[in-house]
């Protein structure tokens, strides 16, 4: 599915994560870690693939067209997993 955000939103997302996130979802898509943090705007294509993602520029870091939102939904699954876990901590 495709779907597009701004530059700054994919990074609060990836920011938001647990420490281990980018390993986690790498071992249950089954991809390179550097591939999933290419998602998220890195630049390691020796190690990693490219993974369907084209930057426009403009404002609020320019907008993020994502031809697939497979590492997208996950990193949104870990991050609603965090949520559930802190309300019933608390």
């Amino acid at each position: 599915m495709n779907r597009t955000i701004t530059f700054n939103e994919l990074r609060k997302i990836k920011d938001s994560l647990p420490s281990g996130s980018m390993h986690r979802i790498a071992d249950e898509l089954n991809m390179s870690v550097e591939t999933v943090r290419n998602f998220f705007g890195g630049h390691n294509f020796k190690t990693g693939k490219s993974v369907g993602i084209h930057l426009e520029p403009g404002p609020d870091g320019g907008l993020v067209m994502l031809d697939d939102t497979t590492v997208l939904d996950k990193a949104i699954d870990i991050l609603r997993e965090v949520e559930k876990e802190e309300m019933q901590e608390a």
